[in-house]
């Protein structure tokens, strides 16, 4: 890049880029338990080195949802290495912080708060992998946004609509609006998208002026029908926008011919899957931007582990391979060893030149054995090249591309469906679980739930450890249905009342934003009741404790082991009914209270009884058993749940909690909802990384 004077210095940001860093990837393996968080620290090197203004990350910071103990520490430890210190920050913030960080409890950028002393400030937005969860929708990036040591952005709550808000920055002369959204199911952002419910806001003051850079955290290459994000979707004022989740290093901007802006996708500076898109080197960029001018320089990562791939097919080479050689498996054998030997000798030579890169490469070789021939045993092949690649295991992987045909089978085979996709593809629970019902038999198909909604909860229950999910799925939609019946008056007969089901599901199905909610509020319930079992297990600890230290002030010799005994006992109870999710702590009503038999007596003139449906009860069942509860007066067992008076049973479903996002806006910087448009004056150049891209003072045009 050619020399700024220290006049333009005044007036250029600095920005370091970078994606998808996956702290704590393959953290307990020997030899690879180190590469993220050693890269990690190269990239914050970089950004100390070149002095920038700030470093911008698109998602992905951590690899885990829940990292560990030791990936937090060496990421707190790296931030507050790298990012604290004595050189001022040379940019100002112009745009209502409170907006920008509304869901923080400091919100305000770090750099501004008195009590710590940063130096190079990191603006990140969250990942698929990072995503807040939980009762109360905490990811890993709140805990370094509470320590001060990152600013996390681009956060929405809301299914219904999404106003995006940028952060508005100042450096001399030169404005930039950075706009962020964190990772969101791309299904659903595509059709919000495609609803119009998706709203980027554009300062009201000479909004021309103003450079946008947009970070995003989704799919854009096309994997499924609306499992992507096309560029087409955003708006035609964004400049610059930088794509988070593909790793695929494509960082430098490409411009959308369409929407006339560009696009940098940084790609990982990790390998995470051995597919060919892993093995382009890696980069990060820094960007500069100067009025509506910008130059993105890449600079390559040293102390990534080298990656090679490559495939063979063995029915390329008839004259080395016969499948009716009684030898062929040898000779097989003997050629992927030749293979991985020469990908060897390559990544020697490439570490030879760059000492920082860790000695042992990661090596792949994919080998398609269509044709009649038979795979070598891969872990006797692997045991030759322990001491020499860091993936032993992985070195070799046997597929049959040609081969593979769908089977028009009846029962859907789990585990064939997992073997399935071709290598690097993503494989999404929700959608093994849409393909099983939609090929299964009659007698097991859904009649009360949906595909879309089943699979959902899988994918809490699978990717965010949410126990409760399905089961408060299963619980909020027949509370629905019988709602839906008694609404009707359906007759108690049992076709009508499954012709009735059955047309209440599949309108269901039509509403999509309906069912996003309903999974929605299951979620919130789930979340809900996990924290109240884990605050009964706290409580039960807590007197068990209390019990154990008056027993310290008896005298030893009264009754001391019928004392242990009845503390044990009574902690144990409470701790199994709190995880066991009896009625007494968590069966109860969406506004009721779990009671004793004592509490059920006293309070039995305020309250009246509802009796909850059973798991395995059929829908009839339900039916009978809900008609029967109206019309008894008896009162049921004091174990059973306990609804207040003064509430209808129809209002106890809970209500999804609508997005902040529509507060008032910011007296520095007033913002206003404007749609896509077309903007033929908006000016931006992009240079190659040869040219200056200062040398013209005016401002070019741009048509589209």
């Amino acid at each position: 890049m050619s020399t700024i004077n220290s006049q333009g210095d005044e007036d250029t940001f600095k920005i370091l880029v970078a994606t998808d860093i996956h702290l704590g990837y393959l953290e307990k393996d020997p030899v690879r338990g180190n590469d993220t968080f050693v890269t990690f620290n190269e990239i914050l090197d970089h950004a100390q080195k070149n002095e920038v203004d700030f470093v911008l990350l698109g998602g992905d910071l951590f690899h885990d949802n829940k990292p560990s103990r030791k990936t937090v520490h060496s990421c707190l430890e790296s931030l507050r290495k790298y990012c604290m210190g004595d050189r001022p920050v040379q940019f100002e913030i112009l745009s209502d912080q409170a907006v920008n960080f509304h869901y923080s409890k400091f919100p305000w950028v770090n750099y501004q708060d008195e009590n710590l002393n940063i130096s190079i400030p990191v603006f990140s937005i969250h990942g698929n992998h990072d995503d807040p969860t939980g009762a109360d929708s905490l990811c890993a990036l709140d805990i370094l946004s509470c320590a001060g040591l990152l600013n996390h952005f681009g956060r929405s709550t809301s299914v219904e609509k999404i106003d995006i808000s940028p952060i508005l920055l100042r450096k001399g002369r030169t404005k930039i609006a950075l706009y962020g959204l964190g990772a969101i199911p791309d299904e659903r952002l595509y059709r919000m998208f495609v609803n119009k419910q998706v709203t980027m806001l554009r300062p009201k003051e000479d909004e021309d002026s103003w450079f946008n850079l947009f970070v995003i955290h989704q799919n854009r290459s096309k994997h499924g029908a609306t499992n992507y994000i096309p560029e087409q979707f955003l708006d035609d004022f964004i400049n610059l926008v930088v794509w988070g989740h593909e790793h695929e290093c494509k960082i430098a901007p490409f411009q959308n011919e369409q929407q006339r802006f560009y696009v940098s996708q940084p790609g990982s500076s990790v390998v995470t899957s051995l597919s060919p898109g892993e093995a382009v080197k890696k980069h990060i960029g820094l960007l500069h931007v100067k009025g509506k001018k910008m130059k993105m320089e890449k600079i390559a990562l040293e102390t990534v582990r080298t990656f090679h791939i490559e495939d063979i097919v063995l029915a390329d080479h008839p004259d080395l391979f016969h499948p009716d050689n009684p030898n062929v498996t040898q000779a097989i054998q003997a050629f992927c060893m030749e293979k991985v030997e020469l990908m060897l000798d390559t990544a020697e030579r490439e570490r030879l030149g760059n000492p920082r890169q860790p000695e042992k490469p990661i090596i792949r070789l994919r080998v398609d054995y269509a044709g009649g021939f038979e795979p070598f045993s891969v872990h006797r092949f692997s045991q030759k090249y322990m001491h020499r690649v860091a993936n032993p295991k992985d070195i070799i992987h046997f597929f049959r591309h040609r081969e593979q045909k769908e089977k028009k089978d009846i029962d859907l085979n789990f585990g064939k469906l997992v073997s399935r996709p071709a290598e690097g593809t993503t494989l999404r629970v929700e959608d093994l679980v849409k393909q099983y019902f939609q090929t299964a038999e009659k007698k097991v198909q859904l009649s009360l739930l949906t595909e879309r909604g089943m699979g959902e909860a899988v994918q809490e229950f699978v990717d965010k450890e949410e126990k409760d999910a399905i089961e408060e799925l299963v619980k909020f939609q027949l509370e629905k249905t019988q709602r839906f019946l008694k609404e009707r008056r359906t007759d108690a007969v049992e076709e009508k009342i499954d012709e009735e089901v059955r047309k209440f599901r599949e309108s269901r199905k039509k509403n999509t934003e309906e069912e996003d909610k309903e999974v929605r509020e299951a979620m919130i319930r789930a979340r809900a009741h996990r924290s109240e079992g884990e605050a009964l297990v706290a409580a039960s600890s807590d007197e068990d404790s209390m019990d154990m230290e008056r027993m310290g002030t008896r005298n030893p010799s009264d009754g001391l082991s019928s004392t242990l005994s009845r503390g044990r006992g009574r902690a144990r109870g409470r701790a199994r009914g709190a995880r066991g999710q009896n009625s007494t702590a968590r069966g109860s009503s969406r506004r009721g209270r779990g009671t004793t038999s004592q509490e059920s007596a006293s309070g039995s003139r305020s309250s009246k009884p509802v009796s909850v449906p059973g798991k395995n009860m059929s829908i009839l069942d339900v039916f009978w058993s809900s008609k029967t509860d109206h019309s008894s007066n008896s009162f049921q067992s004091y174990t059973e749940d306990i609804i207040d008076v003064d509430s209808d049973p129809e209002d106890t479903s809970f209500v999804p909690s609508s997005s902040k996002i529509n507060q008032r806006l910011p007296a520095t910087s007033s913002l206003s909802k404007r749609g896509s448009q077309s903007q033929a004056s908006r000016g931006v150049d992009f240079e190659s990384d040869e040219d200056d891209p200062f040398m013209s003072p005016a401002t070019s045009r741009r048509t589209k």
